[in-house]
Parts: structure tokens; C-alpha cells; sequence
């Protein structure tokens, strides 16, 4: 049984035509007893000379007769068995699509939950090297021997944890002051007083405090699509020091998340109708496993409040999706994981 949606859905059509048969050779029927009684009148008519001709409308009628009851017999039969075998076609899709749909739903939490831990980690980085003394006295001696000297000490971040594109400094002006790839990313001196990462940074209330964005791509990274994460940098790296500036950490999503995506534990033949998403909490595409439609399509899932679960969509596919869990402290953005698949 290599399709049993196929099978069910020629089940169905078997039982239309064969119902739409037996109607047809009904409606054939009638008009030959019609004619046949039509026969027997014009033989009453005739007389003697009709005698013949009404034999033969009399036999046309008892064979008229006999295919009503055939077909009757095999309507009834027929459509009993058909619809017996479509309503066990039909249980058995359901049972499939059940267990398909809870096992591809654990995977999509499966999915989200790797993602949560990741990023539990970047909220956790953020924090700390915001307290960094090359971090902190470059704001405030505010000279380029303290800046180059805080873009080394980012540099040398950078080179142990490859996760990250780039890390910046800015200062309460919003211009960016330090940053850990300068050679690559030549950002200092930019300002980026209007961005939200900035501005909520700035806001938060202290060094406990961080900022998690949804992804974008930022056009001095070259477009790469990140992962922002940011939080006041404090005098003295003082919890609750004055503000002096931000720290901002962009996380390069699209590898990372790429491995999510594509590392489902899926077999081959599974790969070849499935497709695993992340999507944001407005049901923007994130990542694909299919590659396709990153942050451009926006994927309508039905979740309809459940934090887990699966469904039957309409184009005959079974979508399984689990929301964010967070992880320790890290709370997620709403963020949903989604596997999309094709009854085999």
C-alpha cells in the first residue's frame, strides 16, 4: 500500500461511478417500459392483427422488469459495500494522518526547542560582555586607543564563538563606536540612533535586562539576515550603573537555522514530501527546509490557540506545529516550529 490517500480517493470515485451508472441504466429502464406499455396500448388497438406485436411488448416489459430488480439488488449491495469500504478508507487516512501528525508535531517541537537553547545562549552572551572593561571604558574615555582596543578585545569574542557576524559598540548617540570585524563590516561612525535594538536597549532597566528582535537583515552586514540582541552598556558594568551606551550581538541566523531545518529526523523518503519551517510570531517564514520563501512569504497556520498540534489542510497535507517553549530564562518570541507533509 504505497498511497492509501490514492487508494481512498479511487474508492470514492469508484462509488460515484458506479452510483451514477445504475442511475443511468435506471433512467434507460423507465423509458423502455414506458415504450413497452406504449406497445401493448397500440397492440389493444390493433386487435387481432396486434396479438403478435403484444407478446412482444409483454416480453419487453418482463425484461424491464428484470433489470429494475437487478439494479435495484445491485444498488443496494453495491453502495452498501462501497460505502463501507470508503468509510474504512476514510478511518484508516484518519489514523494515519493522527499518528503522522503527533510524531511530526513532537519533531516541530523538537525543532523549536533547539532554537530556544540557542538563543538562550545569545541572550546569556549579550549580558556579559556588556560588563567587559574594554567594553565599558571605551565609552567612557571615548578616544580611538580605547576603541581600537575594545574592537581587539570583540575581535578575539568573535574568533571563539563562530555563530556571530558582528558585535558593535555604540554609544548613547546611537553611533557606533567599536565593533569586532571592522576590516570586514567598516561601521564605526554610524549612526543607528533609529533602530529599535538601539532605542529598546537603551530603555532597559538593568544589566539583567537584554532585547531580543525578530530576524531582519541588516544592510551594513552585507543583508545577512540576523538574530539582534543588545542591552545597555553600564558605568563601571555595574547591574544598575549608568547608561553609557548599548552593546548589540548579531547572531548569523541563516546557517544556524539552516541545520535546524534540514537536520529533522526524517527518513529520505519522508524528505521528499515534507517541508520544516520556522516562523515568527506573525507566521513569517524564517527558515525553510525547501529554502524558499525567507522573509518573504508568511505561512497562514491554523494553530487556533493550541501550543501543539496538527491538523488536515485543505490542499491534502497534514501540518504539525509546536509554539516557542523558551528555555531557562530566555521566554521566545512566539515563534512557532511547522512540518508540512504529504500522506505517503
Amino acid at each position: 500500500m504505497s498511497n492509501p490517500q490514492a487508494i481512498v480517493e479511487l474508492t470514492h470515485e469508484v462509488r460515484r461511478l458506479a452510483t451514477g451508472k445504475i442511475n443511468e441504466i435506471n433512467d434507460i429502464n423507465r423509458e423502455t417500459t414506458f415504450l413497452a406499455l406504449n406497445a401493448l396500448i397500440e397492440a389493444a388497438r390493433a386487435g387481432n392483427a396486434g396479438k403478435g406485436f403484444a407478446v412482444v411488448a409483454n416480453q419487453v416489459k418482463y425484461v424491464s422488469k428484470r433489470i429494475s430488480e437487478i439494479t435495484t439488488g445491485l444498488n443496494k449491495e453495491l453502495a452498501g459495500s462501497l460505502s463501507t469500504l470508503t468509510e474504512l478508507g476514510d478511518s484508516m487516512i484518519e489514523r494515519l494522518q493522527s499518528h503522522d501528525g503527533q510524531r511530526c508535531a513532537d519533531l516541530a517541537l523538537n525543532m523549536i526547542d533547539v532554537v530556544d537553547r540557542n538563543l538562550y545562549e545569545r541572550s546569556c552572551d549579550v549580558r556579559w560582555w556588556a560588563t567587559d572593561s574594554a567594553v565599558v571604558e571605551c565609552l567612557v574615555d571615548q578616544n580611538d586607543a580605547s576603541a581600537d582596543h575594545a574592537s581587539s578585545r570583540l575581535a578575539v569574542i568573535l574568533d571563539s564563538y563562530t555563530v556571530y557576524r558582528d558585535l558593535w559598540v555604540v554609544d548613547a548617540n546611537g553611533v557606533v563606536v567599536a565593533n569586532g570585524r571592522h576590516d570586514v563590516y567598516p561601521v564605526r561612525g554610524h549612526n543607528v540612533s533609529s533602530a529599535e535594538w538601539f532605542r529598546a536597549a537603551l530603555k532597559t532597566k538593568s544589566g539583567a535586562d537584554y532585547v531580543a528582535s525578530d530576524i531582519e537583515t541588516v544592510a551594513p552586514l552585507r543583508g545577512a539576515q540576523v538574530a539582534t540582541y543588545s542591552t545597555a552598556i553600564r558605568e563601571g558594568g555595574a547591574v544598575n550603573g549608568r547608561v553609557l551606551g548599548a552593546l548589540v550581538i548579531f547572531f548569523d541566523w541563516a546557517p544556524q537555522a539552516d541545520a535546524v531545518v534540514k537536520g529533522v529526523r526524517l527518513s529520505d523518503e519522508e524528505w521528499q514530501r515534507t517541508r520544516c519551517m520556522i516562523v515568527d510570531s506573525s507566521f513569517r517564514v524564517i527558515a525553510a527546509s525547501d529554502s524558499k520563501g525567507i522573509l518573504a512569504e508568511r505561512f497562514h497556520l491554523q494553530a487556533n490557540g493550541k501550543r501543539s498540534g496538527y491538523y488536515a489542510a485543505p490542499n491534502g497535507t497534514v501540518v504539525s506545529f509546536a509554539v516557542t517553549p523558551g528555555y531557562e530564562t530566555y521566554r521566545g518570541l512566539g515563534w512557532y516550529g511547522v512540518v508540512v507533509q504529504r500522506l505517503a
